[in-house]
């Protein structure tokens, strides 16, 4: 294992789309939503530490989460947490992240990951992280892995790029969520690729990028007196952080710079953003319906998603098409198609029920 790799897991987001089960005090990353018997963080975790030593992998999230990741992850220490005291997207989380690795290891290459994706083929991952880790040890370049497409997907951004005959190629633009028909277009002219959210550079690349892109974030944040991986880091976060701002990594850095380079891959990726991705990802019996946690009899019924508490014994009659989700005391029943509408109706349910539902 090479100790110049380190890693970023992001964890800090909430996870409304998968309301009920996942709520602002137990997000989705700390869920074990395949019934594979391990959240996703814990999942991307040990995925990572194939390649990145432990000592080298740091989790970004709320301070709110700090003894969740502590329960799941107890392989880590405080120190490898980075503790958002508020919410400023990805920039300024990246930013923290590569100065406090910097300051350990001024010759360091990192992996910025999320920690809910769903990935099938693990060893194919990995394999396209170490290429894009030599890649950026080597030279001064900002890389993204670019997902093949494999439907003209509406929900997901895009990066074409430069048709060439390397394995990395050189970006030209980023597109946000397209609509169907550009989507097609994009699909068919072979030059695109899904943004999956996972970057990979060196500390010292990336830092150089927020002094051209983004100075005044690096003024907040960088106080020249090597404050990281020391007694005062939080204090220093806890007063400086929320003056950020507000920017995710691919506005503020990504779309600007003119080193980005894509690495396209192909290793079963999905998301996990929906209960309609879920049900996607998992086992189907003969009529296409998926279970987690329930003991079910499916009556005339095909195409739902029943996900429930460990054992729960569940009739479903004369149902097709449609997600019904338990969780303590609540349970939420949607069309599948209808999935996007749950953020709504989450928020409706916090008006009705109160915000500890929620």
């Amino acid at each position: 294992m090479n100790s110049n790799y380190y890693a970023v897991i992001m964890a800090g987001g909430i996870g409304s789309r998968f309301w009920p089960v996942s709520t602002q005090k137990f997000p989705k990353q700390f869920h074990d939503m395949m019934g594979t018997g391990q959240s996703l963080i814990q999942r991307t975790f040990e995925r990572i530490n194939e390649l990145v030593p432990t000592n080298n992998i740091l989790i970004a999230t709320n301070t709110a989460y700090e003894k969740l990741v502590l329960q799941q992850l107890p392989q880590l220490n405080n120190k490898q947490l980075l503790l958002e005291p508020t919410m400023r997207n990805t920039a300024p989380c990246i930013l923290y992240a590569a100065l406090k690795i910097y300051n350990q290891d001024p010759n360091a290459v990192m992996l910025v990951a999320p920690s809910d994706h769903w990935i099938k083929d693990e060893s194919e991952f990995l394999r396209n992280i170490k290429t894009s880790f030599e890649a950026c040890a080597n030279n001064d370049i900002l890389m993204t892995l670019g997902i093949q497409p494999d439907h003209p997907n509406t929900g997901y951004g895009y990066i074409q790029f430069e048709k060439n005959s390397s394995e990395i190629k050189k970006v030209k633009n980023f597109t946000e969520k397209p609509n169907l028909e550009v989507a097609k277009e994009f699909l068919n002219s072979g030059d695109y690729l899904w943004n999956a959210g996972i970057f990979v550079w060196s500390a010292k690349s990336i830092i150089n990028a927020f002094k051209k892109h983004l100075p005044e974030m690096v003024d907040v944040l960088d106080d020249g007196k090597n404050v990281y991986n020391t007694d005062f880091e939080d204090d220093f976060i806890n007063s400086n952080y929320k003056k950020c701002e507000n920017i995710s990594i691919d506005f503020g850095i990504m779309e600007r710079a003119n080193n980005v380079h894509v690495l396209p891959v192909d290793f079963g990726w999905n998301d996990l953003g929906t209960w309609g991705s879920l049900y996607g990802k998992l086992k189907k019996d003969e009529n296409e319906n998926a279970v987690v946690g329930a003991n079910v009899i499916f009556r005339d019924s095909k195409g739902n998603m029943v996900r429930t508490d460990s054992g729960k014994r569940v009739v479903i009659q004369g149902l097709e098409d449609f997600i019904v989700v338990e969780k303590k005391d609540v349970i939420l029943i949607c069309p599948r198609k209808d999935d996007q509408y749950i953020k709504q109706i989450m928020a409706e349910a916090k008006e009705s029920f109160g915000k500890k539902y929620v």
